[in-house]
């Protein structure tokens, strides 16, 4: 289920696999909770855009799970994993064997998000909607290191908004 804090990452893959159906036919996008429940309406909506996303961007999305959690969680990861001694609202793990079929985690502080609303004054939802195309758009190889790349990362992340929205 979960790269972290979960016992087996692809639990899922597994049962499917072991009776029988292939794991191209069934859902490919999971949210899951380490020490935080997402309350949050349009989860199915959510999912269905970001299998898109992945369509558009053309890579193959095969297994990707978001795992929310708390601040605490979080900089935990990045301090264990990444060697950052920093709060941060978004963590991607890219965890395919190949550029071709993506199998990856995303793992995502609800306590950060929550305060970067009210920083950009947007709503929690808004707000959590970018963060979760931002770290799809990750997996698809855009970068936010640059000027030039948070522009670009900022364009996708808007122009997945408006499709969700329209919806």
């Amino acid at each position: 289920m979960c790269l972290l804090g979960c016992k087996n990452r692809f639990t899922d893959w597994q049962l499917l696999t072991n009776f029988g159906a292939t794991f191209r036919n069934m859902n490919k996008v999971f949210f899951k909770y380490a020490d935080r429940t997402l309350l949050y309406a349009n989860k199915t909506k959510l999912k269905k855009v970001i299998e898109n996303l992945f369509i558009n961007e053309k890579k193959t999305l095969m297994h990707l799970v978001y795992v929310f959690c708390s601040d605490g969680y979080l900089l935990s990861l990045n301090q264990s994993f990444l060697n950052h001694n920093t709060y941060t609202d978004i963590i991607t793990f890219n965890l395919s064997e190949t550029s071709k079929e993506i199998i990856a985690e995303i793992y995502i502080s609800i306590d950060r998000v929550k305060e970067n609303a009210k920083t950009y004054e947007t709503t929690f939802a808004n707000e959590m909607e970018r963060v979760v195309f931002h770290g799809a758009l990750h997996l698809c190889g855009y970068k936010d290191k640059s000027k030039e790349d948070v522009l670009l990362m900022r364009s996708k992340e808007n122009h997945y908004l408006t499709i969700f929205l329209s919806l």
